[in-house]
This record gives structure tokens, C-alpha cells and sequence, in this order.
């Protein structure tokens, strides 16, 4: 993809905006995706310049964790901090409630434990990410444990979705996450009416670890957009 790309352009700027807001001396959640990759980028850069100092990173993918290292961000799990001052990440979907449907790349899970543990969780997005309901222009990603996938797609159909196991592009066979578990892709057909009982219900179904449904977690989300020819960030 060109860096003069339109989107490539609004996932630099949000994420320039967004690492601005990172001071020195703090824990950072390092989330992943393409938009995350570029936040990854900007606070290296800030690190190496002397911009930062005393930055500590807890990657949420084996993605994030190699992008952080290729930039000199030292690193820890959620296990070796007390606290995680501020996380930066990504979404599939943004609704007018800040409500968020992750999972695109399959962090889903280990971005929950970050983004929730944060003091404050910042959302960088392209324009084009938000919705006036959730489920309507992605489907739903829910991790599952290999040995309960049948019973957990029955479950997940009685719920009136439409489950798919996600496959691998380039490798034979389906997605395995970093847990090393599957991928459901759910359809629901009138998209997601009540995102805060579907997050439960789901996560009630034995053999699922966690969706893509983040409820009330976001505290701020910044919107890249490009207005008449020029890029502009926004707060939602």
C-alpha cells in the first residue's frame, strides 16, 4: 500500500495523535492491527529521540511484541506491572456508545486483558470503522477452544447467529490464535441490538475464551478522517 494512500494516511495520523498523548514514565498497551502498527512506529520513534524515556510496552500479539522490539520498546505481560496507564488500539467497529466489535486479526482476547486493565483506554480508527450498530458491516470474531467448536457453533446458532470457522489466507487450514485456539466468525443478520447481553452470553457458552464485543471499555476514540483533500483527526 502507497504511503499516499488515503487510509494509510488517516491510520498514520490518528495514530501520530494518539501517541502524543503518551507521557514518560508510563506502562503502554500496544495493541495490534494496521492502525496500532503505525502507534507501535510513532512511540519507538519518540523513545529513540529522546522524545520518551522510561517507556515500558505489554504487547497484546505476538505482532505487537515483534513490531515493539523491531523499535526498542522494552517490554512486560499484564504479570510484571502494577499498573498499565494507557493502552492504544485499534477496532473492526465503532458505535455512537464508543461501544467496539475487535478481532480482525485475532488478539481479541489478549487485547481485552490490556485495553481493560488501562487507566485509560485510547480507540484509533479510520472514518470509515464507525457505525450506527455494530455487526452490520463486520462479523463477530469469537475465540474457541478446538475441542468444543461443534457444540459451541450450536450454541452460538440458537443465539440466532450465523457462525464460520475464520481459515488461514496463506496456509492450509483454519486460524490459530496465540493461545492457540479457533476462530468463529458470527453473523448476525439484524446486526447486534444489545452489545452488553451478546458479551455475556457468549462468554457463558462453555468452550468459548472471548469475543470481540468491548462494551463500555473505551474512554476516548480518535477518528482519522480526510476533509477536503487534508487529513484531520476528531475525538468521537
Amino acid at each position: 500500500m502507497s504511503q499516499t494512500d488515503p487510509a494509510t494516511i488517516m491510520k498514520q495520523q490518528v495514530a501520530r495523535a494518539a501517541v502524543a498523548q503518551v507521557k514518560s514514565g508510563t506502562v503502554v498497551g500496544l495493541g495490534s492491527g494496521s492502525t496500532a502498527a503505525f502507534a507501535i512506529q510513532y512511540l519507538g520513534e519518540r523513545l529513540q529521540s529522546g522524545e520518551l524515556s522510561n517507556i515500558i510496552g505489554v504487547p497484546t500479539s505476538f505482532q505487537s511484541e515483534v513490531l515493539a522490539k523491531q523499535y526498542g520498546i522494552p517490554l512486560a505481560t499484564p504479570n510484571d506491572v502494577d499498573r498499565i496507564h494507557v493502552a492504544i488500539d485499534g477496532a473492526d467497529e465503532v458505535d455512537p456508545q464508543k461501544n467496539l466489535i475487535k478481532g480482525g486479526g485475532a488478539a481479541h482476547t489478549r487485547e481485552k486483558i490490556v485495553d481493560c486493565l488501562a487507566d485509560e483506554f485510547i480507540v484509533v480508527v479510520d472514518g470509515t470503522k464507525l457505525v450506527d450498530l455494530l455487526g452490520t458491516t463486520f462479523l463477530l470474531p469469537v475465540e474457541v477452544l478446538p475441542m468444543a467448536l461443534e457444540p459451541v457453533k450450536r450454541a452460538i446458532a440458537a443465539l440466532g447467529g450465523e457462525p464460520q470457522l475464520r481459515m488461514a489466507v496463506k496456509k492450509a487450514g483454519p486460524v490459530v490464535t496465540d493461545q492457540g485456539n479457533l476462530v468463529l466468525d458470527v453473523k448476525f443478520p439484524q446486526g447486534i441490538a444489545d452489545p452488553a447481553s451478546l458479551e455475556k452470553e457468549l462468554n457463558n457458552i462453555p468452550g468459548v475464551l472471548e469475543n470481540g464485543l468491548f462494551v463500555g471499555a473505551a474512554d476516548r476514540i480518535l477518528i482519522g478522517e480526510i476533509i477536503d483533500g487534508e487529513p484531520r483527526v476528531r475525538e468521537l
